[in-house]
């Protein structure tokens, strides 16, 4: 998919039509309709992470992608109104999956009773909430119930909702499935903090965002696997150091 600079219309039209995908109808999103700067586009970053990170800003509504050379591919995202505010700092992706199952958890049945119907689940769909992916974030080995994931209701896509965690277009959570590895590391940044979380200096002298995260492997959907990136150290980045082989 082309990516530009969020406002060529021949581009949009083609990263944003419909798309048939395992089957599931996916629509195009009418751009008549749709601010540009919602697009997703590749901009200037000037935030210390390593690239390769995610950071997701609550406040700005934006998720980042970090790219080599002071570049990030940044979308647009939808936040609950209190799952997204209830997590903040690192994790890694430890699962993807495309065309998700959910299961709304028990805080989400307590706020809207009405998911008391999907206790046992609901299969992935064009109706499913998690929409066309979902990736699943991890502290170590726990599941932290926060995911970053597509949608049914694209005209959310920018506001704070009702519920659910970080959600993107369908589109666009494909691109970024298609871009991130398992293992890759997410920052969540909240209202009023900087590009950077809370966190002290591990080995090294080195911002350590992930605490004490242990070296892995960890059992993955295809085998085991360590989290972090490969290749040396070029800064300065605030990040952990390398986690392992692989």
């Amino acid at each position: 998919m082309p990516f530009g600079s969020g406002f060529n219309p021949l581009e949009n039209a083609t990263a944003y039509g419909p798309i048939n995908d395992h089957g599931h109808e996916i629509p195009g999103l009418d751009l008549t309709r749709i601010d540009p700067g919602v697009l997703r586009r590749q901009v200037a970053f000037a935030g210390p992470y390593r690239p390769g990170t995610i950071v997701v800003n609550i406040a700005e509504r934006h998720l980042y992608l970090v790219e080599p050379g002071g570049m990030a591919m940044r979308y647009t995202v939808g936040v609950g109104r209190e799952e997204a505010l209830n997590f903040r700092g690192s994790a890694v992706i430890r699962r993807k999956a495309e065309w998700p199952h959910w299961t709304p958890t028990a805080d989400m049945i307590r706020r809207m009773p009405i998911y008391a119907h999907y206790t046992a689940g609901l299969r992935g769909g064009i109706d499913n909430p998690l929409g066309a992916r979902a990736l699943y974030l991890y502290r170590g080995s726990q599941d932290t119930d926060f995911r970053l994931h597509g949608t049914n209701e694209p005209d959310t896509i920018g506001a704070k909702v009702s519920s659910g965690c970080i959600r993107l277009f369908n589109q666009d959570i494909i691109d970024l499935y298609n871009r991130v590895p398992l293992g890759t590391p997410v920052v969540v940044l909240q209202e009023g903090e900087l590009l950077r979380a809370e966190a002290g200096p591990g080995p090294g002298g080195y911002y350590d965002p992930y605490g004490s995260e242990p070296p892995g492997p960890y059992p993955g959907p295809t085998g085991p696997y360590y989290p972090g990136s490969p290749g040396p150290y070029s800064g300065p980045y605030y990040e952990p150091p390398l986690w392992g082989p692989g």
